[in-house]
């Protein structure tokens, strides 16, 4: 069929054609990245309305299931080094917050601040997880990835975050 368009003419998917001289895979990918994280925001912030903290930002969510991982208080510096978030000022104003809502409480020890979640922030990470089995966990299966692909997946992931890492001390010493 003349002057219809494959897939192969039309090129990757990117959003940013303009940068993708020698790795086009890599632009594709990271428009991958940029929409899946997107898209990863929206939900978790969609998840935590639906249990009832509407006025939480994806790094709010993100924070107070931090604090609620298996149940130990957690240094400000834990948080940021686990989350990979750099800015500490913006973990710092999401425990305030998480605060004033009473789901993430602090004590001092020592030097250090310790931030753990109360009762109720316990409970809003459950309610968030009944509706994350919901609502995506079933969607998922759908996709045919094993366990152990999920798995490799996200090691995968979590090892171009450290060369995302590395190329950005590299563009800051350029």
């Amino acid at each position: 069929m003349a002057g219809k368009k494959t897939r192969e003419s039309l090129g990757p998917i990117v959003s940013s054609e303009h940068l993708s001289h020698q790795a086009r895979e890599l632009s594709e990918f990271e428009f991958g990245l940029i929409i899946s994280g997107h898209a990863f925001n929206r939900w978790i912030v969609r998840c935590m309305t639906a249990a009832g903290y509407s006025e939480l930002s994806p790094l709010d969510v993100l924070v107070v299931h931090s604090v609620n991982h298996r149940q130990r208080p957690k240094k400000l510096s834990d948080i940021c080094l686990v989350l990979n978030v750099e800015d500490s000022h913006t973990v710092s104003y999401a425990l305030k917050k998480l605060m004033r809502l009473e789901l993430v409480t602090s004590q001092k020890q020592g030097k250090e601040t310790l931030f753990h979640t109360t009762e109720k922030g316990q409970q809003a990470c459950r309610t968030y997880a009944e509706i994350r089995e919901a609502c995506l966990v079933d969607s998922l299966s759908t996709l045919g990835i094993s366990p152990e692909e999920m798995h490799r997946l996200a090691g995968a992931m979590r090892a171009f975050s450290g060369i995302y890492d590395q190329a950005s001390r590299a563009a800051a010493a350029f």
